[in-house]
């Protein structure tokens, strides 16, 4: 069974313990998480199964680490990768950028295939470049004003997703 590459950047740690919750969900040894920190791209581009994660920082920009990484990305070819995105977000106080990273890392990846849609229902924002014919690219958690809802969150993505990452 291919592993799946989860990247994610955290500064204050909320997207990292996001990510080594839903890499609970998966069977043993079936996620490699990495902080993209430190991360080279061959490393990243060695995997088929991919899920890339970010806050999004005030006016849409990616966390720092990931602002370093992301023009990397460039070099890779997508388009035998499977990729899901994640993208944590404070939909009160930045309501007009909420999950902008979602929208960013699509750009770069959008020659593979992207899976992992969610509905917009249940959230309060005013835009996001996320949101395509009313459905972010990807899974949007906000643990500042909506933490009551992350695992459950969660557990519906990797239910939706699971099955996309079989050989």
């Amino acid at each position: 069974m291919k592993k799946i590459g989860m990247f994610y950047g955290s500064d204050g740690g909320y997207t990292e313990d996001v990510c080594k919750r839903l890499s609970s969900y998966f069977e043993d040894d079936k996620v490699d998480l990495f902080n993209i920190y430190g991360t080279s791209i061959d490393t990243l581009a060695s995997y088929e199964y991919l899920i890339l994660a970010s806050s999004t920082w005030h006016d849409g920009h990616f966390q720092d680490d990931w602002n370093d990484f992301i023009d990397k990305l460039d070099e890779i070819d997508f388009s035998d990768k499977t990729i899901a995105l994640l993208s944590l977000g404070d939909q009160d106080g930045y309501g007009y950028t909420f999950c902008d990273a979602l929208g960013l890392f699509y750009e770069k990846v959008k020659a593979g295939k992207v899976i992992g849609k969610t509905s917009t229902e249940g959230y309060d924002f005013e835009e996001s470049i996320a949101v395509v014919d009313d459905e972010f690219l990807g899974l949007c958690i906000d643990e500042d004003i909506q933490d009551d809802l992350t695992d459950e969150r969660l557990k519906n993505w990797y239910e939706n997703i699971k099955g996309e990452f079989q050989d």
